[in-house]
């Protein structure tokens, strides 16, 4: 009897170890022998993967990092990648910021949650198992998941804010301070699956700087392009490997004349501070980044108005890739919302092929319109973070294949790019 009570200390300590290799074994297998992976570069006007024109087919899916901090949420991660790997999707843009939010990364300034950041880490890893790169953003405009006006009470709280303006965001000295510690930790943070720091990680597409920049208390557009100066610069001082965009919705600025003719109606856009063209033209910016929205930029317009919109928007942004920016543009994010008046899934679909023909026409040109990024997909049980654009997308047959045949088409065009990942060798 004194083997059995010897035993059952040992199974009991073996079945946590099953447990815990359960949760994460499974994530550290396949990165014994490293994928090799190339960076994505830039020449000239076009993406260069292996010294081979890289046009993108790809989505949004905001929600990996927040979703991998809970292990019971963490697999609808996996099994995304999984299936935008199947679809022949090349690139994710998801947030690598939560900001003193729930299952917050960064939980005051320059204090991080290392669960936090071991859920990006299993992010990237698992984006490097599936072959998809990401784009990474690292600040809201906007309040979701904290964004500049965390930024903004963060200050305030301790005393040194200037303003409680949110657009203090971009001229504070402590703020910006704030966010350069956060910058430096997310770009030399190793991660803790695949041994490699982010910065030198070449499944990471780039960085995109701040999602939806608007400075609202200077329509001139001097302060976020100085922002966008510095910020941009610091970057590049940390990590030259990566490419580097600003994560801008395109909006031509005050003094540039397709404000009258390209943006949305009503003056509005031209006064947000700012400035496609100006602010896409900083040196160390390596290509610009454009949405497509016209559902929420017009007021009482119909859908057929939209679509003559959204034809103008992208050909005159890669008029400007081709002529003015000499840099790829990047459409990444786009999208029809089910709360317009009259929707219906046929429209929302008639509205993306168009969006993906325009793309396609690009790269068979080897044009400046390096390719798009839908908003967004989730998997099945996500009501909970569902929005007016986010869809399942293989739960509508017509959707899924849509995707599929523009992953196919660009399959051509990137001569065999598409086709190194295994589970899309088939598929076409």
């Amino acid at each position: 009897m004194a083997g059995n009570g010897l035993f059952y200390p040992l199974f009991g300590f073996a079945s946590v170890v099953l447990l815990i290799y359960m949760s994460f074994g499974d994530v550290k297998m396949g990165f014994e022998e490293d994928v090799e992976l190339s960076f994505v570069e830039r020449k000239g006007s076009q993406f260069v993967l292996d010294g081979k024109a890289f046009y993108i087919n790809g989505w949004n899916s905001y929600w990996f990092m927040v979703q991998s901090v809970d292990h019971y949420t963490r697999p609808r991660v996996r099994e995304m990648l999984k299936a935008g790997a199947k679809m022949g999707l090349t690139v994710c843009r998801t947030w690598a910021f939560n900001d003193g939010d729930y299952n917050a990364l960064q939980t005051s300034p320059g204090v991080f949650s290392e669960e936090a950041f071991r859920a990006l880490d299993y992010v990237i890893a698992e984006a490097r198992r599936h072959r998809i790169r990401l784009l990474l953003s690292l600040v809201n405009n906007l309040q979701a998941y904290g964004g500049k006006d965390q930024y903004v009470k963060w200050a305030w709280q301790e005393g040194v804010g200037l303003s409680s303006s949110n657009d203090s965001f971009f001229y504070d000295p402590s703020i910006k301070s704030y966010f350069k510690t956060y910058v430096k930790a997310i770009l030399t943070r190793k991660n803790t699956i695949t041994g490699i720091e982010y910065r030198h990680d070449p499944i990471i597409f780039g960085w995109e700087l701040i999602n939806e920049p608007r400075c609202l208390t200077d329509p001139s557009g001097d302060t976020l392009q100085e922002w966008i100066e510095e910020m941009s610069t610091f970057v590049k001082l940390i990590d030259k490997k990566h490419l580097v965009t600003i994560g801008l919705e395109g909006f031509y600025g005050p003094n540039d004349p397709k404000r009258l003719t390209v943006n949305p109606p009503e003056g509005w856009a031209s006064r947000l501070g700012s400035d496609f063209i100006r602010n896409s033209q900083t040196s160390n910016i390596d290509f610009t980044s454009v949405h497509i929205y016209p559902d929420h930029w017009f007021h009482k317009q119909n859908f057929e108005v939209y679509m003559k919109f959204l034809t103008k928007w992208m050909l005159s942004h890669i008029e400007d890739g081709d002529n003015v920016l000499k840099k790829p543009v990047l459409f990444s994010e786009y999208g029809l919302s089910d709360t317009i008046k009259n929707f219906s899934l046929s429209d929302r679909e008639r509205m993306y092929k168009t969006i993906l023909d325009i793309s396609h026409k690009s790269a068979r040109k080897n044009q400046s319109g390096a390719g798009a990024l839908v908003w967004q997909f989730l998997v099945g049980g996500m009501s909970d973070l569902i929005d007016d654009f986010g869809m399942v997308p293989w739960e509508r047959p017509s959707t899924y294949s849509l995707f599929i045949q523009h992953s196919c088409r660009l399959a051509h065009v990137n001569k065999g790019l598409t086709h190194r990942n295994p589970s899309f060798k088939q598929v076409c």
